[in-house]
């Protein structure tokens, strides 16, 4: 129960400081996309499970206040939650690599997904323009917040485990 609590807590701070401070500090109109580093992070840091269930109360937090389609962004980001999930075997705390990339990875397949469904399928065909002037620009300010927020979400990730093993002890 506390777990859920806490990654809610996180899920609506980082919609919010998404939406607020990072609108506010935006460079060209592109802020970082700080749900796709949540969704992502405990995708490959907790696994499938709770990758899907994270990505779906972020994207679905997005369609309620900001979506045309109610359950698009539910469906991209519990895509990808459940994806980086494939990846818990491989994670290990120390390396960084690994969740930077995924971290990368999620962030410019959201945006080829909203890119297509969105605009191609609308009859907006400047790829090139999009790629150049959000998708990439949003990659790399993400990027550099998520090499913050990673470690953040690490440590309290590491002290959530700490404390269910903890009780595990205690009461098992």
């Amino acid at each position: 129960m506390r777990r859920k609590l806490v990654i809610a807590v996180i899920i609506i701070a980082c919609f919010l400081l998404q939406y607020t401070v990072f609108k506010t500090l935006a460079i060209a109109s592109i802020s970082p996309n700080l749900l796709i580093v949540v969704t992502a992070a405990f995708g490959f840091m907790r696994g499938q499970k709770e990758g899907l269930w994270v990505g779906f109360f972020s994207g679905i937090l997005v369609d309620l206040v900001f979506g045309s389609v109610l359950g698009f962004y539910a469906l991209v980001y519990m895509f990808i939650g459940f994806t980086n999930g494939f990846f818990r075997k491989f994670f290990f705390p120390d390396e960084v690599r690994l969740p930077i990339m995924l971290i990368a990875l999620s962030d410019f397949g959201c945006n080829l997904v909203v890119y297509f469904i969105l605009f191609w399928f609308r009859g907006r065909f400047h790829f090139a323009y999009y790629l150049l002037h959000t998708i990439i620009p949003e990659l790399v300010y993400t990027m550099l917040v998520a090499i913050l927020l990673y470690f953040i979400l690490l440590k309290i990730n590491q002290k959530l485990e700490e404390i269910e093993r903890r009780s595990e002890t205690k009461f098992g």
